[in-house]
């Protein structure tokens, strides 16, 4: 299981950054996509999650702000953020939450993979 995050940055306030994840999960096996985030000092937070095409939940900071989309042709979730603040700064997560049939894993059941994190930056 790989999940390669690409993306994030340094941008000034106003700004706007594009996040990607890439999986090696196969797309039939993935039950739900999504982006989290982790503020030194702070617990890691949801940002953004979206399950099929369409069915999207975004944390009340960043509604109107950020995009969360699936492209099921390179099996990725992205996630474009515009009129970044300085309070966006943290550390961003992909997360993938996939049904595994038992043959690759530790019995049948759903399992959660994390991204390695990468870092956004909002300057004021």
């Amino acid at each position: 299981v790989q999940l390669v995050e690409s993306g994030g940055g340094l941008v000034q306030t106003g700004g706007s950054l594009s996040l990607s994840c890439a999986t090696s999960i196969s797309t039939f096996s993935i039950n739900a996509m999504g982006w989290y985030r982790q503020a030194p000092g702070k617990q890691r937070e949801l940002v953004a999650t979206i399950t099929g095409r369409t069915n999207t939940n975004y944390a009340d900071s960043v509604k109107g702000r950020f995009t969360i989309s699936r492209d099921y042709g390179r099996n990725t979730v992205d996630l474009q953020m515009n009129s970044l603040k300085p309070e966006d700064t943290a550390v961003y997560y992909c997360h993938v939450r996939y049904y595994c049939d038992g043959r690759y894993c530790y019995g049948a059941g759903e399992y959660d993979a994390w991204g390695q994190g990468t870092q956004v930056t909002v300057s004021s």
